[in-house]
């Protein structure tokens, strides 16, 4: 790989580079390539579950709270004020002279009508852990809403501060879903100028954008997103200057564009967490990784360390906890960490009854070279993987047909700063949980609807010891974020792992 950038740095760069360099600063516009990880699978954010898709989401819609993504500080955005009335209601006082993309004002009934229909389970969120603690939202007058939850739920402003955005009534009531992926409407920073799907995304300026004090105004006057699923593609566009800015690129790109004059580049870390997982419930019929023993061997044989020095490198490190350390909830010193050790991991598999090994599919979208060092660390002991790679949203099905026996997937949690974005999702006996652990998936259930913190902490203590005893997952390590960019872009990346494209703007 590195040779063949080094020839398409040294062809595209002489050729092209120079002249092209100023185009972005130029027309006010950022040109941003996205696809590699996955194209964006819904407009509409609530049948979205790719990272692309909240990009695009905080650039269109609005939460009712905005979260700093520096300080994680709660500051107003559509709402004004919030305050709890008891362990299940939320008072919220909502802003005055905000308009839709399509000139039409904000309201009150906006927030009873986006709130009541994504909790209602008949539309099916993709989601569901996003909205369904939500019992009702209730309108008190023009300007005051009672969100009622259906049990106590401590996270509920973070929730509402991230993937909880708000509809127009008068809009998604008559186009729905359908209509809203075609031509989306919010009060975002950006409006929707044309989707062509899986093709290009182009955004302008919202101009009446000046009451957003905290999220902040745009800086450009418009952004054109466009898919690009090969890698190398996207290194070429950048080079002569078809695009400003990707998040997709590989860490030896990384390395290697970093040379090239009038480009930068930086491998941020980011609360992505990756894990190995085991089909310990035998969803699929497959005896070894149901036994103990085999999937404690797969722990002591999978060199982590090596993995993140080597491969993943930047602000990468590896991770013992099944969650974020800096999530509330995710007490690290619960987690049992294993140990690289092959010959502890020959030893239990002799004891679980496969002395010579036994042969495994391993499911991932992930880099080949991830997956590939992982398969010969599981070979030096006699486990023997076949590599099968598939985009995410595949793999993501056919985990929820019960089809896959070990898989090297991630988690960002919607970037939501709280344990039960993560562990709660894939162990409460959900469709995502292949350990089918009712105690686990009890110890969650009461850490997620305390308003008591300790309470919260102790629980998901006793999840996460277990989680990690039994090695229902392996936790791998936090994912770092590859971004290339013009020079003279002004770019922060934030650990959310959410670029602020409204942020971002030329340097004069």
């Amino acid at each position: 790989m590195k040779q063949a950038l080094k020839s398409l740095v040294a062809a595209v760069a002489l050729a092209s580079f120079a002249s092209t360099a100023q185009a972005g600063p130029e027309d006010d516009t950022l040109r941003v390539a996205i696809g590699s990880t996955g194209a964006i699978e819904n407009f509409d954010p609530y049948f979205n579950t790719a990272r692309n898709g909240i990009w695009v989401a905080n650039m269109v819609w609005d939460q009712l709270i905005y979260r700093d993504p520096t300080t994680y500080e709660y500051k107003p955005l559509l709402a004004t004020a919030w305050e709890w009335r008891g362990d299940t209601t939320l008072r919220l006082t909502i802003r005055e002279g905000v308009k839709w993309h399509d000139g039409e004002p904000f309201t009150v009934d906006d927030v009873v009508f986006t709130l009541n229909w994504v909790a209602d389970p008949a539309n099916k969120v993709s989601t569901q852990r996003n909205v369904n603690w939500i019992k009702e939202a209730i309108r008190i007058d023009d300007r005051t809403v009672d969100v009622h939850t259906k049990a106590p739920f401590p996270v509920a402003v973070e929730y509402l501060s991230l993937p909880v955005v708000i509809f127009p009534k008068h809009y998604y009531s008559k186009v729905g879903p359908e209509g809203m992926a075609k031509k989306p409407i919010g009060t975002g920073p950006f409006r929707v100028v044309s989707v062509k799907t899986a093709e290009e995304y182009v955004f302008e300026k919202n101009p009446d954008y000046t009451w957003a004090e905290a999220k902040g105004r745009p800086q450009v006057g418009k952004v054109i997103m466009r898919e690009i699923a090969d890698v190398q593609t996207q290194v070429a566009e950048l080079l002569g200057g078809g695009i400003d800015f990707t998040a997709d690129i590989a860490t030896d790109h990384v390395e290697q564009l970093a040379r090239v004059p009038g480009l930068r580049s930086m491998q941020a870390g980011t609360m992505r967490t990756g894990y190995l997982g085991f089909d310990a419930a035998g969803k699929t019929g497959f005896e070894p990784t149901t036994k103990l023993e085999v999937r404690q061997a797969i722990a002591h044989a999978v060199n982590r360390e090596s993995l993140v020095a080597n491969l993943i490198r930047g602000d990468a490190r590896v991770i013992h906890t099944p969650c974020y350390p800096t999530q509330v909830g995710c007490i690290t010193d619960a987690a049992v960490q294993w140990e690289y050790n092959p010959d502890k991991a020959k030893a239990l598999l002799a004891k679980a009854g496969y002395p010579d090994g036994f042969e495994i599919d391993l499911h991932t979208y992930r880099p080949a070279d991830w997956a590939e060092a992982i398969m010969a660390d599981l070979a030096r002991v006699g486990i023997r993987a076949r590599l099968t790679r598939m985009p995410y949203f595949a793999l993501r099905d056919l985990q929820w047909d019960n089809g896959t026996k070990m898989f090297l997937m991630d988690w960002g949690s919607y970037s939501v700063n709280d344990a039960s974005a993560i562990t709660s999702h894939f162990f409460k006996l959900g469709r995502d949980d292949y350990a089918m652990d009712k105690e686990v998936a009890a110890w969650l259930d009461t850490a997620d609807n305390s308003i008591d913190l300790q309470v919260r902490n102790e629980h998901y203590a006793k999840a996460i010891r277990r989680i990690t005893e039994q090695v229902y997952w392996l936790p791998m390590f936090n994912h770092v974020r590859n971004y290339a960019f013009r020079d003279g872009l002004e770019f922060t990346a934030y650990e959310d792992e959410i670029p602020r494209f409204w942020l971002y703007g030329w340097k004069k």
